[in-house]
């Protein structure tokens, strides 16, 4: 079982390094999901996996009568999961955002803090400066 598990990270780890190197941010953001299941799954295979009673103590017993899961490594990537989710709808939150302003979530693309050959940057639309009422932002820029 534990080879299952180690082929299984490596697999996730590899897929996980290769959406982050791309140029695309959402591929980055999957690629960033894909890492973290993997050291979660890393995290629960080295707290050894046994064949055991869920780690609970009866009713006036000191320690468990038999041999119990670990429940440390349970508990860590329970609250890693869930960090994990917040982290990911902030993130998707945040590009959306970028691909809403900018009309693009290609990294290479974003060059808001260097505008390309000169050009003034229209920091009204961005939420920078002053709004530029005869064309406010919406998602037209972005073709959507």
């Amino acid at each position: 079982m534990e080879l299952l598990l180690a082929i299984t990270i490596g697999v996730l780890v590899a897929t996980s390094v290769y959406l982050m190197l791309d140029r695309n941010v959402l591929r980055f953001l999957f690629g960033l999901v894909l890492l973290s299941n993997a050291v979660n799954l890393l995290i629960f295979g080295a707290g050894r996996l046994t064949a055991g009673a869920p780690p609970l103590i009866d009713a006036g017993a000191y320690a468990p009568a038999s041999v119990v899961a670990n429940a440390l490594p349970q508990a860590l990537v329970l609250t890693a999961i869930v960090i994990g989710f917040g982290l990911l709808a902030f993130a998707l939150a945040l590009v959306y955002r970028t691909y809403m302003t900018l009309g693009t979530v290609n990294s290479d693309e974003m060059r808001v803090a260097e505008p390309m050959d000169g050009q003034d940057l229209d920091t009204g639309r961005l939420g920078l400066g002053k709004p530029d009422p005869a064309q406010p932002a919406s998602g037209r820029e972005a073709g959507i």
